[in-house]
């Protein structure tokens, strides 16, 4: 209680601040320091997160180096990081007639539905982090649960448009569930489907990191079993170390996060984006594909960070008041995986978004993109996959450094299990499916069952990037170094000449 007057007692000041932060704290002794600052106008705090043990302060523009300096070198606080900007993926709307959904064809979702014998299930709850959805839209309406706007605190997630946003949270809803019962409508990969709506972002296009963390948090809590993310940012890990904690909050309780490349037509292997690059194991991140497997020009990919392509080039979907339109973007591509993925949750609950990821990438189809499977995916194939227990290994594509390790299950498979590498040199397997990486090159891991059942990986690359990620979310690695959490390095010399002995500025 003492906590919550505290905060509250904060945001009453109106002292001009120069750029907002969020403070993570070790423990509550920490107030003690942000109200100090607080009553001396330092800081203005203006909102607190207690499952993230996040506190977002405005800090004042006269004194900011310094106030930085003490709050990093508390022993009490873990780590401040700009409330940094997060943005959609998508080009801008092309208002053409109604085409028929070339997408939906080239995944052969149709017939993924007579395989499977249903068209998804609305017991699978897919929460769509977003610019809101309208959630009156005649083709959405049946398939919407109760949501929240993070950007305005309201209870109503309604999608608001502006000149950067035609209904970009809306158009990924469609994409993922629009029920197709509507003459002249769309329908999604997943028309069977419960869809809860998170309003993060704003009619401009943009919101920020701390509502982003927030509505993670608010879908793990109210029973999300799948997030679809298409944003991003292109900032250090470091920076982004609130948000990777909350993806691994929601990794640890089994929800799926399905995330966007991003735009840039950059190598996430080089360029750092979040959360696309975020590396936990029930995450997968989604290049676009256009309608003959060809890669767009603005699509991210990347072997090591970049799990599958999905049709993201002028996709038809839903849009506000009762509207549809094409989008482009790996925002459109992501919220296709999401929508397969909640189809292929339909047919088995118990899929973890590593097994799911690894279903994708070896029933996919082969396209000259450059992902970690080098393919698009096939929700016909996948579904075939999970109905007949298809034996799959698990990870089914990765990229480790030399003198790492990978431990392999088995997903559909009798015991007992025995593995082999189809190249020792580059990386040796024991019969326990334990993976060590020896020398720079590829190997394919092959595991056969008791039944006499085989599953081969794809290609295991050594020496690359890796697929995992550095220890902790976001966090310098054990000996001390790391990257400057703020993101500014000049910010960042000042504040390590005040206070040299901080971890980064070693």
């Amino acid at each position: 209680m003492k906590r919550i007057l505290f905060i509250g007692a904060l945001l009453v000041t109106s002292q001009v601040f120069a750029g907002e932060y969020l403070v993570k704290y070790r423990s509550s002794s920490a107030f003690s320091a942000l109200s100090a600052l607080s009553q001396s106008n330092q800081i203005q705090v203006l909102d607190n997160h207690t499952i993230g043990r996040i506190v977002k302060v405005d800090v004042n523009q006269d004194r900011e180096t310094v106030i930085l300096a003490s709050l990093l070198s508390n022993p009490s606080i873990e780590y401040v990081v700009p409330n940094f900007k997060l943005h959609t993926f998508s080009a801008p709307i092309d208002m053409m007639a109604l085409k028929n959904q070339w997408a939906i064809s080239k995944v052969q979702v149709e017939q993924a539905w007579q395989k499977a014998g249903n068209r998804g299930s609305k017991k699978v709850i897919v929460a769509v982090i977003d610019t809101g959805v309208d959630y009156k839209h005649n083709n959405l309406a049946a398939n919407m649960m109760e949501g929240y706007d993070f950007a305005e605190n309201t209870k109503d997630p309604m999608d608001k448009t502006g000149a950067q946003n035609p209904g970009h949270g809306t158009h990924c809803a469609g994409v993922v569930g629009a029920t197709g019962v509507v003459d002249q409508g769309t329908i999604g990969i997943s028309p069977e489907v419960t869809l809860m709506p998170l309003r993060f972002l704003t009619e401009n296009g943009s919101g920020d990191l701390n509502n982003a963390i927030k509505a993670i948090d608010y879908a793990v809590a109210n029973g999300a079993q799948v997030i679809s993310a298409s944003w991003g940012a292109t900032v250090p890990r470091s920076t982004a170390a609130p948000l990777l904690e909350a993806i691994k909050r929601a990794d640890d309780k089994g929800v799926i996060f399905v995330s966007a490349a991003a735009n840039d037509g950059k190598n996430n292997d080089v360029t750092e984006v979040y959360p696309a690059n975020n590396g936990f194991p029930n995450s997968i991140t989604v290049s676009a594909s256009g309608p003959n497997d060809e890669k767009p020009s603005w699509s991210n990919y990347g072997t090591a960070t970049v799990h599958v392509a999905a049709p993201g080039l002028n996709i038809m979907s839903t849009l506000p008041k009762n509207k549809y339109g094409e989008l482009s973007g790996t925002s459109m591509a992501t919220p296709l995986v999401s929508g397969l993925v909640a189809l292929l949750k339909a047919q088995d609950s118990s899929l973890t978004g590593a097994q799911i990821r690894a279903i994708l990438q070896t029933s996919g189809a082969k396209a000259q993109i450059q992902t970690a499977c080098n393919c698009r995916v096939d929700a016909l194939q996948a579904v075939d996959v999970v109905i007949s227990k298809k034996m799959t290994l698990v990870p089914a594509a990765a990229s480790v450094a030399t003198g790492g390790t990978i431990n392999f299950e088995v997903w559909s498979g009798k015991a007992p299990f025995k593995f082999v590498s189809s190249n020792p040199s580059v990386a040796s397997v024991t019969d326990a499916g334990a993976m060590t990486a020896a020398s720079n090159g590829t190997a394919k891991i092959t595991v056969t069952d008791a039944s006499g059942a085989t599953a081969t990986t794809l290609d295991i690359n050594v020496g690359a990037k890796s697929s995992n990620p550095p220890p902790g979310p976001g966090q310098p690695p054990p000996d001390g170094g790391g990257e400057c959490p703020i993101g500014d390095p000049q910010l960042c010399e000042i504040i390590c000449q005040i206070q040299p002995d901080l971890p980064f500025c070693k």
